[in-house]
């Protein structure tokens, strides 16, 4: 089974347009097992009970945003060696150094490519 058969992905966005693109570029690049959830608290709830391999996540999220999302997957045994990718439109210095403080493996800017989002994964990940 190759990684990209095997590899669990959950997909955070509020928005569902943003979540669509992130979902059709997975699909582009032949990454098939991924949920979605549209927001921070609830995509927690459902890894701590079917964990994944990797978290694209948003930054800008109502209820609790991606960095925090970073955090609480970081500070739990269970899920703190997932790999976690930030997925901003605005990434400002203090993001960036705040998500690299909690262990942000990758970001990627929107508007993003299949192509530029299958080299962030692989950079995470593997080889894909």
């Amino acid at each position: 089974m190759s990684l990209k058969d095997s590899l669990r992905v959950m997909v955070v966005d509020d928005m569902a347009t943003s979540r669509g693109l992130i979902t059709q570029a997975l699909d582009e690049i032949g990454i098939k097992n991924y949920l979605t959830e549209n927001d921070g608290q609830k995509a927690l709830a459902r890894i701590l009970g079917s964990p994944v391999h990797l978290i694209l996540s948003d930054f800008n999220m109502p209820n609790m945003d991606g960095l925090g999302l970073l955090q609480a997957v970081r500070k739990n045994q269970a899920t703190q060696r997932m790999g976690f990718i930030l997925v901003t439109g605005k990434p400002t210095p203090q993001m960036v150094a705040d998500a690299k403080k909690w262990g942000l493996n990758n970001m990627i800017k929107k508007p993003f490519t299949s192509q530029s989002m299958k080299q962030c994964i692989e950079s995470v990940v593997g080889k894909l």
